[in-house]
């Protein structure tokens, strides 16, 4: 069976109008995408979450219809509804049926972080080796499979931390837990324990299933039903801003000694972020993956 894709260029602004109209004409399915996600924009990275609006400025939207549906009729009711648009953003084809979570997994490949860890997608399974540690995960809605540099360089620092015997036995807090990589992979290496926090109900749903895919135990909280505990290790793979107004908070999660990873920050941010961190944390490291950084240090006493 074949599909009549149609694909347009609007505003946030639009965005609404645009998916309240092709929902009315019928449309199989809707899809937003950030126009410049090519651009090193922060908040490009995260896909709205379910009734969410999108943070992108521009967006590309593509609908699927029936392939006997009409491209005039459908050109005419999303012009005539949104009569903003330009003509020339709304375009038309053709494609084929296919299996579109097998397209989508067959380009997920298995990703090595550090010494020992590896990302696995359900699909490939990992062959038997004693020296690796694997933590099975899909591409999902919860942001968080490995694939971005900002989680990449926090699976980075997890490897080390456990190559240098720093989380073996250890608590680890993931605060912006997202699909839970970030505390399944610690899990995977040795801590003895981990709490992932989120904002989003939807990724604690996400992570609590990734926990016990990887058949690891992860508690999961909503930031009002934080528990008041200190860990010994923290990662937060959030915003630059969010890390700025969360210093207070991530710091008082961090017992003294303890070791903190900092990421979601783009070239050119950290330094305001290291002198918003220095009262709290020494020995304050950058460690650079394309456009993205990672901070990491140790709680003062």
């Amino acid at each position: 069976m074949a599909f009549l894709q149609l694909q347009l260029r609007c505003t946030l602004a639009q965005q609404p109008a645009v998916e309240e109209v092709l929902e009315a004409m019928g449309a199989l399915s809707v899809t937003l995408a950030d126009a410049h996600a090519d651009a090193p924009d922060e908040q490009a990275i995260f896909e709205p979450g379910v009734g969410e609006m999108p943070l992108w400025s521009e967006i590309v939207v593509q609908a699927l219809f029936d392939a006997d549906a009409d491209p005039a009729v459908l050109r005419e009711a999303v012009l005539s509804q949104v009569d903003t648009l330009d003509a020339d953003a709304v375009a038309f084809e053709h494609v084929a049926d296919q299996d579109w979570e097998r397209v989508w997994m067959d380009r997920y490949e298995p990703m090595p972080f550090g010494l020992r860890l590896w990302v696995y997608p359900s699909s490939i399974a990992p062959p038997e080796d004693a020296d690796s540690v694997v933590v099975t995960l899909d591409p999902g809605l919860a942001f968080g499979s490995g694939t971005h540099p900002t989680t990449a360089l926090c699976l980075e620092w997890l490897d080390d931390l456990a190559a240098r015997g720093e989380l073996v036995g250890k608590r680890v807090l993931d605060f912006g837990c997202g699909s839970g990589i970030l505390a399944i992979a610690a899990l995977k290496l040795g801590a003895e324990a981990a709490d992932g926090i989120d904002n989003d109900p939807q990724a604690l749903v996400a992570s609590a299933d990734n926990a016990e895919r990887n058949a690891v135990q992860l508690a999961v909280y909503l930031p009002e039903h934080d528990p008041a505990q200190r860990y010994p290790v923290v990662v937060a793979n959030i915003l630059a801003n969010a890390l700025d107004a969360l210093a207070e908070v991530l710091a008082a999660r961090t017992e003294a000694g303890g070791r903190i990873a900092l990421s979601g920050i783009l070239d050119g941010q950290e330094d305001e972020l290291l002198l918003r961190y220095a009262p709290y944390f020494t020995n304050l490291r950058v460690s650079k993956r394309e456009d993205w950084i990672r901070i990491d240090g140790v709680r003062r006493a």
